[in-house]
């Protein structure tokens, strides 16, 4: 009897510890922050302030998509005549595009000028300057081109900084200020419905592609 009971106790304990590491896995046990200065990391600080409004872009891209998100926006993919949504919708490229157009980058025209200049590097049949720069493979494109380009190396922490920009396979997101317990940053991202964390713990466990900086 007493071993029936440690073998149910054990089984319990080993379930519980399996459920744990499945929810923190997937984020939906919130992961503890950390910060560059944890590791001593020093802070990089554009010198670019496109919007001169007195915040360098790096801090004013986070800040502008710690905004855009406070709105909680709901995944669904949908057409906008004026390019940018304007509804409680969005996807993964609105992340991106509503942080950098609040330092004063409309994507919505740069990645439309870029695309008719180099219609030979986008994959693009019909040109629509409403849909285009909210498409992964066209902003990755137009990174390429007017980005800097950084290391796509997870582990090179201090590489990895507050508003940059890092594109995944089939995703995109801006990095966070704050930082895991191994220094690997945190991602600002829109991937799925009913998202209750839009800051998460997922640049181990994606395929990274493309690492950018606004210069």
């Amino acid at each position: 009897m007493k071993k029936s009971k440690f073998i149910i106790l054990l089984s319990l304990v080993v379930i519980t510890i399996f459920i744990f590491n499945l929810l923190y896995a997937l984020n939906i046990i919130p992961h503890k922050k950390y910060t560059d200065a944890d590791f001593n990391i020093k802070t990089y600080i554009s010198r670019v302030d496109k919007d001169r409004d007195g915040i360098d872009d790096s801090t004013d891209i986070i800040e502008s998509v710690k905004a855009y998100l406070k709105t909680k926006p709901i995944y669904q993919s949908q057409y906008y005549a004026t390019g940018y949504p304007d509804n409680q919708y969005g996807v993964c490229t609105d992340v991106v595009a509503f942080g950098l157009l609040g330092a004063g980058y409309d994507l919505r025209e740069l990645v439309n000028s870029d695309i008719l200049n180099n219609r030979n590097k986008y994959n693009i049949d019909v040109v629509d300057k409403n849909i285009d720069f909210r498409r992964v493979n066209n902003l990755k494109v137009y990174f390429e081109n007017n980005a800097i380009s950084l290391t796509t190396d997870i582990n090179a922490i201090e590489e990895w900084q507050g508003g940059d920009i890092v594109v995944f396979k089939n995703h995109i997101g801006i990095i966070s200020n704050h930082r895991n317990k191994k220094g690997i940053p945190f991602v600002f991202h829109h991937a799925r419905v009913n998202q209750k964390n839009y800051e998460e713990d997922i640049l181990t466990k994606s395929n990274v592609v493309g690492h950018y900086r606004i210069s």
